[in-house]
């Protein structure tokens, strides 16, 4: 599965060869962008998505503990007050 449609491709590449020709000024053309794309998907790939991945479950276990709490909080007291 690709990251990037072809548009956002040709979008990433322009801002990594301008990275590299402001920080190095070093041209890279759309092999060398492509490259440098290709690289960091590969070994970012994954830690990112298992990342996003945790922070969703952390979200949603924050937010099903609240959910408890307002749960019990519609309780009716059910004690006799004579």
């Amino acid at each position: 599965m690709e990251l990037f449609d072809e548009k956002e491709k040709r979008q990433v590449c322009d801002e990594i060869a301008h990275f590299f020709k402001e920080e190095y000024d070093l041209e890279l053309g759309i092999i060398g962008t492509g490259s440098v794309l290709d690289f960091f998907q590969e070994i970012l790939g994954d830690r990112v998505y298992n990342r996003a991945l945790d922070d969703a479950r952390a979200f949603y276990a924050k937010y099903a503990d609240n959910m408890e709490t307002d749960f019990y909080a519609l309780y009716r007291d059910t004690r006799f007050s004579g």
